[in-house]
């Protein structure tokens, strides 16, 4: 088909004019690409033979090509071709008159305009880079820059460099460009040092725990009415037998031998008097709750269960009497030295009860750990409506209670801003155990919290997390004797995520306190999943009906911004990389206040 400009060439095709002028143009296009291409990742014109344009083949440079691939071996944004070297094939035709020669080792380092910076081996961590699109095929993505690293979009990783009419195209969608080698800088990308992968969920909470347990366990004795919700620091034992002599257990008459039994009028044996004289056979005498039964007794007869002759002073038993009946006797629930519970404990109304009645007034306990929060964003509100691009801080009223309720001492908020010198300063004077941040974790012009950590010197334990929402979450130790610190990204439910899988761990591990043992549940709902990462997805009890199972109901409202799911929620739901089907069991995180919370019905699910 022709038109008035010459032959019309459909989008795809490869039409190019026959003749030797033709052949020289091919080959000077070749070149041209094989030099960008030398950009990206090198190239090695022999391995293309037999393909096409003279790109390299697959199987022939895998190990290049991986490098600009997803480090989990997948393409986030697959096209047409799989092949990251492989050209659009709408690609305009490169004309060898405009394509100017380009020397590979003259060319600057291309690197995703998305790409975070990369520290040089001189940091004590290698940062986690964005390395990734967004994956997520459902609703509630992470959006927002405070809530995840800048990630590569078709946009910024597809940009061409333009020079003197030659395009060298950078890496394709969702690949990245070679990182760089130990002792490299960004200034020096011909040493390349590869990406570590993001830790997977479990692993990163396994990485948590094992730091909250690495030092010594302090210990403090407190007395009972200030243990509430401390950790035992050493096991429980009674310190006397309990009950520490023979009591009655009922109301009602203390009697020796076969009866009847004689009593005299007006006699009686209260709890909390002195020993009483032994009871000789054939008699009785009236004994309260609790009160010291008298020596030879046979047994406790209940009131209801006796008839008095008040006329002859006889005592009756309306059923057979058993020797030893309702008669609690020394030591039945313990004897001295005898552990109650063990270290670890956590101290309960009930366990001070223990405590009390075992003869202690002061408890061995774990201290608690002391947390400081520290909020940064120039864009937060503390009070009133938002307006003018402001939004109101929702993390600083929730994450003290919360913290509290993991069994922390929380200090007040403290609002920093988006200010790199006030985060830096608060760091280096914080005397808490654990400090947690809320935003700033991403790779942004006013994202503070690695720059400064890396100035610090600061050990990254964790950098990202295979879990959705919340991925840009991190775990730092500011120096081997000093404060932990999680970064939480700035989202609502994306930070309640960072709580559970870095914070949660962690400070059990720093009080003592045992890890919440895992259960599963079914779910009664499909359940969307992300294609390689862990979700974490709010849930609410739901009692089976007509003889069916409990089981779990995940709720609406879950984007990472949201805070409307999880606060009818009891519980997380731990959903696997590719979702669950309905009447599948899943595991399940309970929330620190989910005990004392009944199902909920309503509007969320």
């Amino acid at each position: 088909m022709t038109g008035s400009d010459g032959p019309h060439r459909e989008p795809g095709s490869d039409f190019r004019p026959a003749g030797p002028a033709s052949e020289r143009a091919r080959e000077e296009e070749e070149r041209a690409v094989e030099q960008a291409l030398a950009l990206v990742g090198g190239y090695d014109r022999t391995a293309g033979s037999g393909r096409s344009g003279g790109r390299p083949s697959r199987s022939q440079d895998s190990q290049d090509s991986q490098s600009h691939r997803d480090p989990r071996g997948e393409n986030p944004n697959p096209g047409p071709s799989s092949d990251p070297h492989a050209r659009p094939s709408s690609a305009p035709h490169v004309r060898p008159s405009s394509a100017p020669h380009v020397r590979p080792s003259s060319a600057p380092h291309v690197r995703p305009s998305s790409a975070p910076h990369v520290r040089p081996s001189s940091a004590p961590h290698v940062r986690r880079s964005s390395d990734s699109a967004s994956y997520d095929s459902y609703d509630g993505r992470d959006t927002n820059p405070r809530d995840g690293r800048t990630t590569a979009s078709a946009t910024t990783a597809g940009t061409s460099a333009t020079t003197a009419g030659t395009t060298a195209t950078a890496p394709a969608p969702g690949s990245e460009q070679p990182p760089l080698s130990d002792g490299a800088s960004p200034d020096d990308p011909a040493k390349p040092r590869p990406t570590p992968t993001p830790p997977s969920w479990n692993r990163a909470r396994a990485i948590a725990a094992r730091a909250g347990r690495g030092g010594p366990a302090a210990t403090i004795r407190l007395p009972l009415d200030r243990a509430l919700g401390h950790v035992l620091a050493e096991a429980l034992g009674a310190l006397t037998d309990l009950p520490s002599f023979d009591t009655s257990a009922m109301d009602g008459w203390a009697v020796a031998g076969p009866g009847p039994w004689a009593f005299e009028a007006g006699a009686g044996l209260l709890a909390g008097r002195g020993p009483a004289a032994a009871l000789p056979d054939g008699t009785a005498v009236r004994i309260a709750t609790g009160a010291r039964v008298p020596p030879d007794t046979t047994a406790v007869i209940r009131s209801e269960h006796a008839q008095v002759d008040e006329a002859r002073g006889l005592l009756h038993a309306r059923r057979p009497v058993v020797t030893g009946q309702d008669i609690r006797p020394r030591g039945q629930e313990c004897r001295s030295g005898e552990q109650l519970v063990p270290a670890g404990t956590v101290v309960t109304p009930a366990v001070l009860g223990l405590a009390a009645a075992a003869g202690y007034d002061a408890l061995p306990v774990v201290p608690r750990p002391r947390v400081d929060v520290l909020v940064l964003g120039d864009e937060l509100l503390n009070a009133g409506l938002p307006h003018d691009g402001l939004i109101r801080d929702a993390l600083g009223p929730m994450l003290g209670p919360w913290l509290r309720g993991l069994g922390a001492e929380v200090s007040g908020p403290r609002r920093l801003g988006d200010d790199a010198g006030a985060l830096r300063s608060a760091l280096t004077s914080s005397d808490a155990d654990l400090i947690v941040t809320t935003g700033g974790t991403a790779a942004g012009p006013v994202d503070h919290v690695h720059p400064v950590l890396e100035a610090l010197g600061a050990e990254l334990l964790v950098d990202g997390v295979a879990v959705r929402p919340g991925h840009p979450m991190l775990l730092a130790r500011l120096s081997p004797d000093g404060p932990y610190l999680v970064g939480l990204p700035g989202n609502p439910l994306a930070a309640v995520s960072g709580l559970l899988t870095l914070a949660e761990p962690l400070l059990a591990g720093i009080a003592g306190r045992p890890a919440q043992d895992p259960y599963r549940a079914l779910v009664h709902a499909e359940v969307h999943g992300h294609p390689h990462d862990t979700r974490l997805v709010p849930v609410v009890h739901r009692p089976g009906r007509a003889g069916g199972r409990d089981h779990v109901a995940p709720l609406h409202y879950n984007g990472p911004a949201m805070l409307r799911g999880i606060a009818a929620a009891d519980g997380l739901a731990v959903v696997e990389p590719g979702g669950v089907r309905s009447g599948t069991e899943v595991e399940i995180l309970d929330l620190p206040w989910a005990p004392a919370t009944p199902w909920t019905e309503g509007c969320f699910t």
